[in-house]
């Protein structure tokens, strides 16, 4: 007799009509993606107020350790693809994330600034944390004088009182930067922990996801939905908390939570492995236990070789030079090579269609150059010329702006994936093509709206209403909810069979590279600054005002001329032809294409926002 299961219980030993597994990875990657988003919403802000580095410097650090996680993934998938598994993956993965996240609440006393003038050095104390801060002169004798530098002169309240001058020029003094090499050493070290952690981890929990369901499930898109929730519900979490803690009680506060949240996602994790169902075990484990090398088995010699990778990780996240050449030459270069194969190697259709993934990949990387702000400069301008007052005095930190992106993904992904249904309903659906041109112009227009805030609402004080940065955050959610969910899946329907995996890799090398340019912009935005306070405001409200114009026209022209490419670039799709010819290479591929965190959608593969 056949057993009827009433709508919303499910199948025995599921929950809620899913796998009971997909709850323990829901509730991993929640945690997982609530310690790195935490952490990165303090990253640029405690390099430059708790370290002392200059803008420069700081946003260089934050793009080469941004550009070193989005590579990490696409060795960490193929390994545990090949021989490790995705459970020994996500669990070492976690491991070093937890290390990784602890060390950096290893701040110590942090950086000391000086200013000498008059033969003599004085040291400059910096109080309080995010847009409060305030910088005192240490007199003889221990008095603090609070001092406002001009970029001109610097000012000392009550220095006449203490043997000092009230105002000293320019040319007469000078700051210099005194840091603990210890702690900086532990910050890198800390970085390059979560930069092969994330490796190991984002490569492959996503993949398990699907693995819990067959190819043909109706319930998969479902499930990677659900996931895809889990990841901004916890970056939600983070934001606000994490950013919270640092700002009122101090960094390690808020680097500790992260790395308690990404402790609680690793024991659900171990715990939940009985409702994996198997699936995530090695592909040959006979072969990861054979010895390799003396008493080294396979798997031990992966995981000395994971630690390994940490030296050249810790090398490269302080040496953004380095990166941002290898990736600036090295990208273009696979990008030419890419296209002249397949003018070359390929014919008809087949040639058609990697011409256009190509091109669309390469135009990707403009979207997320400027998408990719967030963590940066937009951070520092929340800081240091935005008045974070949201409502009857209450307010938030630039640290916690931060949490408008998941926010806004989280009230208006169900809407458009509605209208895109609905359109589809009635053959009105955008094309890929389309989207990717609208996903440009709104990230475009949302710093050209800054300019708007800055050029007409700004205060006295050169601070503008908070209410132009929620509006700017808005419109880079709507054009990324506009490109990203197509983008991976266009990789899969459109690459030849044959090298999709090559293709998803190019795919990620984009995303490398954007974050890379992305550190050149926020570089051109830097002003000079003491203790982490800006200098002079007005002059840096101007640099923003100047920097976010470029980039927002350059980001709606680069959109229009794609929406005008859109017939071409859509025949050249193929796409009828292309759905029936790649349906087992992408089901194969969005397997692996998830395992950078990115949930499907009814169009294929989203790509998180990192």
């Amino acid at each position: 007799m056949a057993t009827t299961i009433a709508a919303g219980e499910g199948r025995p030993g599921e929950l809620f009509g899913h796998p009971r597994g997909l709850a323990i990875l829901f509730l991993t990657e929640m945690w997982e993606r609530f310690s790195f988003y935490g952490m990165r919403a303090l990253l640029v802000l405690y390099l430059t107020q708790h370290f002392l580095f200059g803008d420069e410097e700081a946003q260089g650090l934050y793009a080469a350790y941004a550009s070193l996680v989005y590579l990490a993934p696409v060795l960490g998938g193929l390994v545990a693809d090949r021989w490790l598994g995705s459970r020994k993956a996500v669990t070492i993965g976690a491991l070093l994330l937890v290390a990784g996240h602890f060390g950096m609440a290893f701040e110590g006393a942090g950086s000391k600034q000086y200013v000498d003038f008059g033969g003599r050095s004085y040291e400059v104390a910096a109080d309080g944390r995010g847009a409060d801060r305030a910088l005192a002169l240490i007199a003889p004798g221990g008095a603090r004088l609070p001092i406002v530098s001009s970029g001109e002169s610097i000012g000392i309240t009550g220095g006449a009182a203490a043997g000092l001058p009230d105002r000293v020029a320019t040319a007469d003094y000078k700051f210099r930067t005194v840091q603990d090499p210890l702690y900086v050493q532990i910050l890198f070290f800390s970085l390059s922990l979560i930069i092969v952690g994330v490796g190991f981890l984002k490569a492959n929990i996503s993949t398990i996801v699907g693995a819990l369901y067959a190819k043909d499930d109706p319930r998969r898109d479902g499930a990677f939905t659900i996931f895809y929730m889990g990841i901004n519900v916890g970056s939600l979490l983070s934001t606000i908390l994490c950013g919270w803690l640092a700002v009122k009680y101090g960094w390690s506060y808020g680097f500790g939570l992260a790395g308690f949240g990404m402790l609680l996602g690793l024991l659900t994790f171990l715990w939940g492995q009985k409702y994996l169902m198997g699936h995530a075990e090695p592909p040959a484990p006979a072969a990861l236990a054979r010895k390799v090398a003396g008493p080294l088995n396979l798997e031990w010699l992966i995981y000395v070789g994971g630690f390994i990778l940490l030296m050249p990780a810790w090398f490269l996240v302080q040496r953004d030079d380095i990166v941002t050449e290898a990736l600036t030459i090295g990208a273009p270069l696979i990008f030419l090579g890419m296209i002249v194969w397949s003018v070359v190697a390929l014919k008809g259709v087949e040639r058609s269609r990697m011409i256009v993934a190509l091109v669309l990949t390469i135009f990707s990387v403009l979207f997320w150059t400027l998408f990719e702000q967030a963590g940066s400069s937009l951070t520092l301008y929340a800081d240091r010329n935005t008045d974070l007052t949201v409502a009857g005095g209450f307010g938030i930190n630039a640290a916690q702006t931060q949490f408008f992106n998941p926010a806004f993904i989280v009230l208006f992904a169900p809407i458009f994936a509605g209208l895109w249904t609905w359109l589809g309903r009635r053959g009105l659906e955008p094309s890929t093509p389309v989207k990717f041109g609208l996903g440009l112009v709104q990230v475009g227009l949302g710093f050209l709206v800054l300019v708007v805030g800055i050029t007409h609402f700004a205060g006295a004080d050169f601070r503008v209403p908070l209410v132009w940065l929620t509006l700017a955050y808005l419109l880079h959610t709507t054009g990324e909810i506009c490109l990203s969910p197509v983008g991976l899946s266009m990789i899969t329907k459109l690459s030849v069979p044959r090298v999709v995996g090559l293709m998803m890799g190019v795919w990620f090398m984009s995303s490398a590279l954007a974050h890379t340019l992305a550190g050149l912009i926020a570089k051109a935005t830097s002003g000079a600054t003491v203790g982490g306070v800006v200098v002079d405001p007005g002059a840096q409200l101007a640099t923003y005002a100047d920097i976010f114009s470029k980039i927002g026209w350059v980001g709606v022209a680069i959109g229009v001329v794609i929406l005008a490419l859109s017939p071409w670039l859509k025949r050249g799709m193929h796409m009828e032809a292309a759905e029936a010819d790649h349906a087992l290479a992408g089901e194969r591929a969005i397997g692996e294409a998830a395992a950078i965190g990115a949930p499907a959608s009814r169009n294929g593969v989203d790509r998180e926002t990192l």
